[in-house]
């Protein structure tokens, strides 16, 4: 289904579409892993000790989750543009705040607000997209958005690691900045409003608590945000803890951003594919599968995790075969999550990503803290949020996996 823009500037077309709402999910990522490499320098200057230094990237995501609540309900209301310039505006300022500070504590606190503040640039452009198209073409596209998004993780810890290299690790907060102006640029220049005047929702409590109400209490949707919560909780949990496991437990902390790099190919690689498959055979077959087929990666991760001795080519290999089981669930949940609420799509952007989101960041946390010198205590999460997912999703389907829906 297509809409008309309520403003002057001409229609994005899908190609334009699909790479501004990854730069604009991509300045959170970017946000997150080009601190990685960062992080060992980071704590030591700052005073933070062991699995404290990972705070900066669950401050971060916690703030995203809490944030979230907020942007789709004035997304509904006033449109998609505003709310993306408060987001903008928000992340170029912060990433300058954070750059200048010399207090571990209120660097924390800076990620943390600046999560909350930057949340509408996770929430809008699923919401954008649905304003446009539903069902399996949203999460085709969903897919292709995904794909370039995740270029991000792969360049941003050699980003960051290279900006660490020269001019210290408070750069990378500026190249932050930077990024965040560009991005900036080509929203003002470019996108239209996509909200349709008919859509638009009262600013009114009982308003938007019965607008997230309904996207979190239809059946149909919830399974599929809260496995998506669960099963990239324990990528969180993967990213908390990536440069103690890549740099301590392997001892290969000089190769930290092309080994993590290497690890995230998987899932642009499987988005790819995602986005050629999609239509043909369904996002719940498609998803379905990739669930079941992560499930049994992380059985044999925990066995490889057991030993004493893990070697590293099985811990990257068998994580990138995680990674790009994800790449098959991400979209697809989403999409399927999404398709019943066309008429709220800003609430209900808003709700399923802060549930997803504060569930993640509080499971990467603990999955996070739970490192202990090996890859145990993740392969272990993994498996357990992997099966509760299947569980979520079971009851979502009435327990009938890989039907085919109608859009």
């Amino acid at each position: 289904m297509t809409t008309q823009p309520i403003n002057p500037r001409p229609a994005l077309g899908e190609r334009e579409m699909i790479v501004l709402m990854a730069l604009l999910m991509s300045l959170q990522a970017f946000g997150i892993d080009a601190m990685l490499p960062a992080l060992g320098q980071m704590a030591s200057e700052m005073g933070a000790s062991g699995n404290d230094r990972q705070f900066v990237i669950g401050a971060y995501f916690l703030g995203s989750g809490i944030g979230a609540f907020f942007p789709g309900a004035f997304a509904d209301r006033f449109g998609r543009r505003p709310v993306l310039a408060i987001g903008l505006v928000s992340y170029i300022v912060l990433s300058l705040a954070c750059a200048l500070v010399t207090d571990y504590d209120v660097l924390l606190a800076l990620r943390l607000v600046q999560g909350i503040s930057c949340a509408g640039l996770s929430v809008v452009p699923a919401a954008i997209v649905r304003d446009q198209v539903g069902g399996d073409r949203m999460a085709r596209l969903m897919s292709l958005i995904m794909m370039i998004f995740l270029l991000v993780p792969i360049l941003a810890p050699a980003v960051g690691q290279g900006i660490m290299y020269l001019a210290g690790w408070r750069a990378i907060f500026g190249a932050m900045a930077v990024v965040g102006l560009l991005v900036s640029i080509w929203v003002w220049a470019r996108l239209p409003e996509t909200l349709q005047e008919g859509n638009k929702q009262d600013i009114k409590v009982g308003t938007i608590l019965r607008n997230m109400g309904t996207a979190l209490t239809d059946r149909g949707a919830i399974g599929y945000v809260v496995g998506s919560a669960l099963v990239f909780g324990s990528l969180f949990g993967f990213l908390n803890s990536s440069q103690q496991l890549i740099s301590e437990t392997f001892g290969m902390g000089n190769y930290f951003a092309l080994i993590f790099g290497g690890a995230v190919v998987g899932m642009v690689l499987a988005n790819f594919t995602n986005s050629r498959i999609v239509e043909r055979f369904g996002a719940r077959r498609v998803s379905h599968t990739a669930l079941i087929a992560f499930i049994a990666i992380s059985v044999v991760q925990f066995i490889s995790a057991s030993q004493a001795q893990q070697p590293l080519a099985q811990f990257i290999v068998l994580m990138s075969l995680s990674m790009a089981m994800l790449g098959f669930i991400g979209a697809n949940f989403s999409s399927i999550a999404m398709q019943p609420f066309f008429h709220i799509a800003g609430a209900a952007s808003s709700a399923q990503t802060a549930l997803r989101m504060s569930t993640g960041a509080v499971l990467g946390a603990v999955i996070g803290g739970l490192y202990d010198g090996t890859a145990r205590p993740l392969a272990v999460s993994m498996l357990s949020c992997a099966l509760l997912a299947l569980a979520i999703v079971l009851f979502s389907e009435h327990g009938k996996l890989f039907r085919r829906v109608s859009n």
